[in-house]
């Protein structure tokens, strides 16, 4: 049974329902599939194998905010090196999101879509079910497959604490190959 959540978030000035729960620190991650810019399946967790993940939901690339974060998030993972993947997941269709990628020069993340069954939204507890968007939340998953960090933004139109999930991510990079669990 999925869980579905009225007022904790709301889209345009009025209260709308999230499917899912919100995960913490400490759970395992749930697996998830989504489709990457050429329309295949992708499963998240077991794709990003052996990587440190930040798994950034946003509603649309085409949002003043969406487009600032994942921006952000491109220009970082240079630095962060190979050993962290990145991971952006909305809902546009991938067609949408190939042109967003093409046009705005973001060559570092990994954009997905979820459009189609909406899975990571309701793993994550990111789904708005009147408006079929993703809520906007941020989390750092170890190599081991556990939520390291989790934020929720409490609106849509706020950004993440980059400085946080950087730290959070980088802080997972110590231990080398070695799982953390």
């Amino acid at each position: 049974m999925t869980t579905e959540r009225f007022g904790i978030i709301k889209f345009r000035g009025n209260e709308v329902t999230v499917i899912g729960p919100d995960l913490k620190p400490g759970q395992a991650a749930p697996e998830f599939t989504v489709q990457g810019l050429d329309w295949a399946m992708f499963n998240g967790l077991a794709g990003t194998h052996g990587k440190v993940r930040i798994l950034a939901a946003v509603p649309s690339l085409d949002t003043e905010v969406c487009d600032r974060e994942t921006r952000r998030f491109n220009l970082e993972a240079a630095a962060l090196g190979k050993d962290i993947a990145i991971l952006v997941i909305s809902t546009d269709l991938p067609f949408a999101q190939k042109r967003w990628c093409g046009s705005s020069g973001v060559d570092q993340v990994t954009v997905l879509s979820d459009h189609l069954t909406g899975e990571f939204g309701m793993r994550y507890g990111v789904l708005i079910k009147e408006t079929r968007i993703l809520r906007r939340a941020v989390f750092v998953v170890n190599r081991g497959g556990k939520i390291t960090y989790a934020a929720y933004m409490p609106a849509l139109g706020e950004e993440p604490n980059y400085a946080e999930v950087l730290a959070a991510a980088e802080g997972l990079l110590g231990a080398g190959c070695a799982y953390i669990e």
